[in-house]
């Protein structure tokens, strides 16, 4: 999988730079280019991989793979602003706010927003109605339906001091994590008009896993490989995955979702191999 995942990165890299690159020249454009940097790519390679299944091929779904990177760096960039998250250190280089302006990094992830969009337009993945399809689920993922929705969830629990009970952070994150990989993860089918309800089950069963090794790592890993801070949701007091369910019961419940996510590849057999190996990788990594 590793090689599979290195090839898609460089050609997600690639089509991010292209699009960036046609910019005006200037701090936003520079803002834009740093912000999508240096990331794991997994979202991209969701798409990738998903539409391999489905027969599409590699250019048609390159867009698509690098509109969900650009809408996650978007969303990392505002998530570090300091009436969000208030961070200054992503993937290992300080966040946009700091490295320019808080008005700058607005603007940045204002533009990274639209410029997924963008990419969904292209003509290389295919007839209007695949374009339109993946356009109305990039919406509905990242907007008051997805990943807004759940960073919106966050603060309200933040401000009101209470800390959520485990029915309440699993929708939370269902919407701030699991709604944008639940897009990757389902690109495939909508790009081919297939049915997307097997990838749908192993991406939601694949974001809880992902956000719950993140917890995992805020506690267990160290800032120099992350490459963020760690330890930050224990010293705010907020409710997470570890503190709800212990770090042993964090790590079983981890291991139970990849579990499920991987049975719900059944109908794919070997072909869904990198997404096996995926689903397996995001419990163990430490980043």
């Amino acid at each position: 999988m590793q090689a599979a995942l290195t090839r898609v990165q460089a050609q997600v890299q690639a089509e991010l730079d292209r699009a960036i690159g046609d910019l005006p020249a200037g701090d936003l454009r520079d803002a834009m280019a740093y912000a999508v940097r240096g990331g794991k790519g997994l979202r991209g390679f969701l798409v990738m991989e998903s539409a391999r299944l489905h027969g599409v091929p590699d250019d048609a779904a390159l867009p698509a793979a690098a509109a969900v990177e650009a809408l996650h760096a978007y969303s990392l960039v505002h998530d570090d602003l300091p009436a969000m998250d208030d961070d200054d250190l992503r993937r290992g280089q300080p966040t946009v706010h700091v490295k320019w302006s808080e008005a700058t990094a607005i603007l940045a992830g204002d533009a990274l927003q639209t410029l997924a969009f963008q990419l969904l337009s292209d003509d290389r993945i295919g007839a209007a109605p695949s374009r339109l399809r993946l356009v109305a689920a990039l919406a509905r993922a990242a907007g008051a339906q997805g990943m807004v929705w759940g960073q919106a969830l966050d603060i309200a629990a933040e401000s009101a001091g209470v800390p959520l009970d485990l029915d309440a952070i699993t929708e939370l994150q269902g919407g701030k994590t699991g709604a944008l990989i639940r897009f990757a993860a389902t690109a495939g089918p909508l790009i081919a008009g297939d049915d997307p309800s097997a990838l749908d089950r192993y991406a939601d069963a694949l974001g809880l896993a992902f956000q719950i090794a993140d917890d995992i790592l805020d506690v267990t890993g160290s800032e120099a490989v992350t490459g963020k801070r760690v330890g930050k949701d224990a010293d705010a007091g907020k409710a997470t995955f570890v503190s709800l369910l212990g770090l042993d019961g964090a790590q079983a419940e981890a291991r139970r979702l990849v579990t499920a996510g991987i049975d719900a590849l059944g109908g794919y057999g070997e072909a869904a191999g990198n997404l096996r190996l995926l689903a397996r990788f995001v419990i163990e990594r430490d980043t």
